[in-house]
């Protein structure tokens, strides 16, 4: 938990698909603690006052419709305070906590702007264009290494979309004429795990139009080396891979270029 908060560099860096995946574990690992902790208590306390015709004892403080507990010293105030101060403990701990590791995902790991790797992603109907910072251009596939950061520019040629991929938690709207921020990363592990090349699954999260369902691409995420020497053979060429003969903003009929 401490090291989620500590922004890493190089195969260091956590991906946002990681760290959404422990606030997740996190939440619900202690909400079931807490949750344990607090009905056996209820439930032991229903069974030591259950009323069983006994008259009761004579220092037992039953509690009164409407009583307010004032917190000077009876039971039933300090158990009432006792809960109040664990309560706001763990709620803090939580929040402080959640706080951190947000602001992680919110800027990001720390890089040199020569580690970091600027792509250009515009939607139109229906589809993505990727623009490399060497001006080369790939349509539904973009393809980046593993452990750097990717920062994405969102925008959009014609109406709303929104750009996301759910196996790495990200999102970002896709808007004429403006521009959204968002980045991602992925480790050498996760593309060694997947057999040396990583992918993942993109779509439109926003309703834009006909085609909107068939509006889907993929993120394609190689080992370094791999990555560079496809890089190094995209210079000067400004073929686009995909939709080759799709054209942005053209006329679509069911998600396919007119």
């Amino acid at each position: 938990m401490i090291d989620s908060l500590i922004l890493q560099q190089g195969s260091g860096w956590r991906a946002q698909a990681e760290v959404f995946d422990e606030i997740f574990f996190v939440f619900l690992a202690l909400g079931t603690l807490v949750g344990t902790i607090v009905v056996a208590y209820t439930l032991w306390n229903v069974y030591k006052y259950r009323d069983d015709g006994s008259e009761p004892k004579e220092d037992f403080d039953a509690p009164e419709v409407g009583e307010l507990p004032t917190g000077q010293g009876g039971p039933k105030a300090k158990k009432l305070f006792l809960s109040f101060g664990l309560s706001a403990i763990v709620v803090i701990s939580l929040v402080v906590y959640a706080y951190g590791i947000l602001l992680y995902v919110e800027e990001g790991p720390d890089a040199s702007d020569e580690d970091d790797i600027e792509i250009t992603v515009t939607g139109y109907q229906f589809g993505w264009e990727y623009e490399y910072p060497n001006g080369h251009t790939t349509r539904n596939e973009m393809i980046v290494p593993a452990d750097h950061r990717v920062n994405l520019d969102v925008t959009s040629s014609d109406v709303w979309h929104s750009f996301g991929s759910s196996e790495l938690r990200i999102k970002s709207d896709a808007i004429p004429g403006d521009t959204s921020e968002v980045w991602f990363s992925v480790s050498s592990e996760e593309v060694e795990a997947q057999g040396g090349e990583a992918t993942f699954r993109v779509e439109c999260f926003e309703l834009c139009g006909a085609g909107h369902s068939a509006m889907k691409g993929q993120i394609t995420v190689l080992p370094e080396d791999e990555w560079e020497e496809w890089y190094e053979n995209t210079e000067g060429d400004d073929s686009a891979s995909g939709n080759e003969s799709a054209s942005i903003g053209g006329p679509t009929v069911g998600g396919v270029p007119a």
